[in-house]
């Protein structure tokens, strides 16, 4: 009973702050995020009231880890399916290009001023800990993006170029993070290991493209023995779910150890999806309104398991702050020359850096596995990444809605309420 209370507190708090967040132009993202901050450990939930807020960080994020997990899965099953061989054709080029450029321009940079920071602050900020955070810098928040795409119903070369920018950058991030993870445990360690370092990191890209083809595949021609709608909404979601499953799996193979990645195999899934289902669009309209309250509670889920206390500490706001400005040029210019050298419009030129200035679900991943580093290294990783997701997640879906504006791509009258539309209807049968 606690537990499905807590949900519906969870539900009602984001919907509630969503409404005060429309009233001053907020994204609706921003409000999940602070409520879920009000009703967390350090806000509601510290008065112990069992079922009213969340009051124990640890158990009870461990009770709702499968909503998180679910939903990545369908945010990343969703911009999968922006990777249309029909759009492709015309910006595939320029995405591909300006996505790796860009998350490796930033490693680059936020690695380079970690290290200068490394031999001011000396041990208090070792140099595993700088190298491992600038691969946690290349990850963008695929989540947060999406849910300022749908909300504002942006179209236009930035929103066609940032999707599935997001989803490369991604991948291309996961590759560097386990590369530098690699170097930076030699260092620890003494010695290199060249499987860790290169093997691993390539074979989880792999296994994990593989994974979503073949699932996208066996999907595909499943899907077409059901005609009505709800039961091919049902068979959609069964393997969004079965492919997170799957994902979670690892095994050893020699001295190899196998992983896969959940939202790589997700995106696979979408992708081959839409490119061969023939009513793949009318699929993914239904799915995006049965997936909203899953939305709402991994966002609000989000903000509580956001760690307040990091902010006690001068070291971690001192080394966070270094990485969130050298993070935000990173992209911003490594965004800007990838543009320029891929000859893509202005606008993308001008607007998409900023738009990947979002961060949250893939680098709090890489900072879970971090956290397993040895010594104080892994800790303070995770709680500089802590502090540099709250101040992106409270920011960066403003930014991007601001950003895609200025882009024109944004109505600036915003959405109609369905009611209006309802009424409006409903008007103009009385008079017919």
């Amino acid at each position: 009973m606690e537990i499905l209370f807590s949900l519906s507190i969870a539900l009602f708090a984001g919907l509630l702050l969503s409404r005060l967040a429309k009233l001053v132009q907020l994204p609706a993202v921003t409000a999940y995020l602070v409520a879920g901050i009000l009703i967390g450990p350090f806000c509601l939930g510290a008065f112990g009231i069992e079922g009213l807020g969340f009051t124990h960080l640890d158990i009870d994020m461990k009770k709702f880890s499968i909503i998180s997990d679910v939903a990545l899965g369908f945010i990343a099953f969703s911009i999968g399916n922006e990777f249309r061989l029909s759009e492709l054709k015309h910006i595939g080029k320029k995405a591909t290009i300006i996505g790796i450029f860009q998350a490796v321009f930033t490693t680059i940079v936020v690695d380079a001023a970690l290290i200068g920071l490394h031999f001011i602050l000396g041990d208090k900020f070792p140099l595993e800990a700088a190298i491992i955070l600038g691969a946690v810098a290349s990850a963008t928040a695929p989540a947060a993006t999406l849910m300022v795409v749908k909300q504002y119903k942006a179209k236009g070369p930035v929103t066609s170029t940032l999707l599935p920018v997001v989803a490369l950058d991604d991948a291309v991030g996961l590759v560097l993070f386990s590369i530098s993870f690699g170097i930076a445990n030699a260092l620890y360690m003494g010695k290199p290991d060249m499987v860790s370092i290169i093997v691993e990191p390539i074979l989880e890209v792999v296994v994990s493209i593989g994974l979503g083809i073949l699932m996208g595949l066996i999907f595909t021609f499943i899907e077409r023995f059901f005609h009505s709608r709800s039961k091919r909404l049902s068979v959609s979601v069964a393997f969004v779910f079965a492919t997170v499953a799957i994902s979670t799996l690892n095994f050893h193979i020699g001295p190899v150890h196998v992983t896969f990645s959940p939202l790589l195999s997700c995106m696979m899934l979408g992708t081959i999806f839409c490119n061969i289902c023939d009513f793949a669009s009318e699929l993914m309209d239904r799915l995006d309104r049965w997936t909203g309250p899953i939305f709402i509670l991994f966002f609000v889920l989000s903000g509580a398991e956001l760690e307040m206390t990091v902010f006690a500490d001068g070291i971690v706001i001192l080394i966070g702050g270094v990485y969130i400005i050298s993070r935000c040029l990173g992209k911003y210019f490594g965004a800007r020359i990838s543009a320029d050298i891929s000859h893509a419009e202005s606008n993308v030129k001008k607007y998409l850096g900023i738009t990947l200035f979002p961060q949250a679900g893939v680098a709090l991943g890489m900072a879970m596995k971090a956290s397993a580093f040895g010594g104080s290294i892994g800790h303070l990783v995770a709680n500089i990444t802590l502090f540099s997701v709250l101040i992106y997640e409270l920011v960066g879906p403003f930014l991007t809605k601001i950003s895609l504006q200025k882009a024109g791509e944004i109505d600036p009258e915003g959405k109609i309420s369905n009611r209006i539309k309802d009424h409006d209807r409903h008007a103009n049968t009385n008079k017919i």
